[in-house]
């Protein structure tokens, strides 16, 4: 499908616009190249990681520097990397596909993945000059080296750009010196490379630089820290102590390291979202096994209603996941694209193509993160007893899970993101929030319309619902802008509750229109179970925005208006059809249950 400048919806436009279902990507849209790229993904998950998991548990660090070097042999590492440089050069969606696949076995494994391909390679990908790229990319990308990212210390966490690690220019002016602390440094106990961000005199913003790890030039590392998970992921403090590094390791310009940070903050976000998928789909599929065998009062226990409906939410949860996680890789891979065609080089390209889905980055990595923690914690319960026990792989995945919520951004900051980048493009004029705004408050002073709309048409009353939920967030975000203007973001329990509207707007939306494309194609009956499935999300969804909406307006609103925007959220989230949600639950776990786990990728 040839794709113009106007098909595609810039990033935070999905609010306003609406997207027909032809035009989302779905899992179901992957060529025949990258289903291959699939299964060779998922053997080498099965039979390197999986058949092993206990080894990674055991704290198994050289397993894990060994199974990255098969991949490296594979050509996994390579997947993003172009090919002037050693690597595969594919595009978004694929590098999206082989983040998800290798992810769902053990996070250890992940985590070294992620910290390697990503924020270990990417950012001299991106920002390195030429002889940068041309030394260094091509050891990465085969898995000769391995990288690691060192920006996080001990006073500087979420507030990245308030690191204390100095680089001194050295009087002839050929190198700098570094000195300073890093923590929580993931592949710090194998790797090769540093990505590192330390502070020129007294800049305003942190500067990048290569560095070689050689103990020898003033680098020594701390233990390893024992972690709640991720047990073989290596996670170590990095102490330099005046390394010098040449003046050309400096990568991108003095000053721009904050933001090269936060750039690979939001690649690593949507690959987070990503590395959530699979995780989620092998979860359901042993708790499904396991729920088909385990039999109790004589009958096996995915019989009990119980647990149908935790089944039914775990799977409904991670096509929600898919859906929206490959909608926006594929608008990045559009918007890639579409630069690289008007004549920008591939770096300047992935960079702005990312920098514009940054809103939807931050969504899906809260809605990823959240929803593999509560499937693994669901699996447990399925499991009783027995996923209580390290013998069983359900509590390591619950541990394992937990670290998600924290890494590329805690989800509390990417909620505040979420609301604070859609309000900085609406007064760039990117994303028009305030005409649709002022549409709701004047919809909400006038007479509301009875007529019932014709909903014959396979999901006509939920797309009608999608766009009233839509209204809500304008009501509630366009007064509290209002209200507050740029002081809302002092106003975080605000901002949480408007971020929670969007990420299930957006959400519902991703689903319902993946399904929608879905059936258009393979026929409704082929598809009931992901119509019930999106219905079912779709209903949850609703209760949220009805919770969120209601917290914040009546902690801004009073009297007059707060009892017109309660009654507008009323009135917007109002079903003329309530769904028989026990029966879309038993629809979607029986399903589950006879093909004995997830099979809607």
């Amino acid at each position: 499908m040839e794709t113009t400048d106007k098909e595609i919806l810039r990033g935070g436009q999905f609010l306003v616009k609406e997207t027909k279902c032809e035009d989302v990507f779905t899992l179901e849209d992957l060529s025949e190249e990258q289903k291959m790229m699939r299964e060779s993904t998922k053997e080498f998950v099965d039979r390197e990681l999986w058949a092993h998991w206990e080894r990674f548990e055991n704290k198994d660090y050289a397993y894990t520097e060994e199974t990255m070097r098969k991949a490296g042999e594979l050509g996994l590492l390579s997947v993003a990397v172009p090919e002037s440089y050693g690597g595969m050069g594919m595009g978004f969606v694929s590098t999206m596909l082989v983040c998800d696949y290798i992810s769902g076995a053990t996070g250890s494994f992940s985590t070294a993945f992620g910290a390697h391909t990503g924020i270990g390679t990417m950012p001299i990908t991106l920002y390195g000059t030429e002889e940068q790229k041309q030394k260094y990319v091509p050891k990465l990308a085969s898995g000769e080296w391995f990288g690691a990212y060192c920006l996080t210390e001990p006073g500087a966490g979420s507030d990245a750009n308030s690191g204390k690690t100095k680089a001194v220019l050295s009087d002839d002016g050929k190198y700098y010196s570094i000195s300073g602390q890093k923590v929580w440094i993931s592949n710090a106990g194998f790797c090769n490379l540093f990505i590192v961000f330390a502070r020129i005199e007294d800049d305003k913003n942190i500067t990048g630089f290569i560095v070689e790890n050689d103990p020898s030039n003033g680098i020594t590392l701390g233990e390893e820290e024992r972690k709640l998970g991720i047990h073989s992921s290596s996670t170590r403090q990095v102490f330099f102590s005046d390394t010098k590094v040449p003046i050309e390791n400096m990568l991108s310009e003095r000053g721009n390291g904050f933001k090269i940070a936060m750039n690979a903050l939001n690649i690593g976000r949507i690959k987070l979202a990503a590395a959530c998928l699979e995780a989620q789909r092998r979860v359901i599929g042993e708790a499904t096994k396991y729920a088909n065998e385990r039999i109790q009062f004589k009958t096996p226990i995915i019989n009990f209603g119980a647990i149908k409906a935790k089944i039914a939410n775990m799977a409904t949860n991670c096509y929600a996941d898919e859906s929206a996680s490959y909608r926006a890789a594929k608008n990045i891979e559009d918007r890639i694209a579409m630069r690289q065609a008007a004549g920008n080089s591939h770096q300047e390209a992935e960079l702005k193509g990312v920098e514009e889905y940054a809103i939807e980055c931050s969504i899906l990595k809260v809605a990823a993160s959240e929803d593999v923690q509560n499937t693994t914690d669901e699996g447990i319960q399925i499991f009783g007893g027995m996923g209580f026990s390290a013998d069983t792989p359900m509590e390591s995945a619950w541990r394992d899970a937990r670290i998600a919520r924290i890494y590329e951004g805690t989800n509390e900051i990417n909620r505040m993101l979420v609301v604070g980048m859609l309000v900085k493009k609406a007064m760039k004029g990117h994303v028009d929030l305030l005409g649709p705004a002022t549409k709701v408050g004047e919809e909400l002073m006038g007479i509301p319309s009875f007529d019932v709309p014709d909903f014959s048409e396979l999901f006509a009353e939920e797309k009608d619902l999608l766009a009233r939920l839509k209204k809500v967030f304008l009501m509630v975000a366009g007064s509290a802008v209002q209200k507050y203007g740029p002081d809302l973001e002092n106003h975080q329990q605000l901002m949480l509750s408007a971020a929670d509207i969007l990420i299930e707007i957006y959400m519902a939306e991703s689903t319902i229109l993946r399904t929608e494309k879905n059936a258009k194609r393979f026929g409704e009956e082929a598809q009931s179970t992901q119509i019930a499935m999106s219905r079912l999300y779709l209903y949850t969804a609703v209760d949220t925005i009805i919770q969120k909406g209601k917290e914040a307006i009546v902690s801004f609103a009073e009297g007059d208006e707060q009892r017109m925007m309660l009654m507008g959220l009323r009135r917007f989230t109002k079903y003329t059809n309530q769904p028989n949600v026990v029966a879309l639950r038993t629809q979607i776990a029986d399903r589950v249950a006879a093909d004995n786990g997830y099979t809607f990728d």
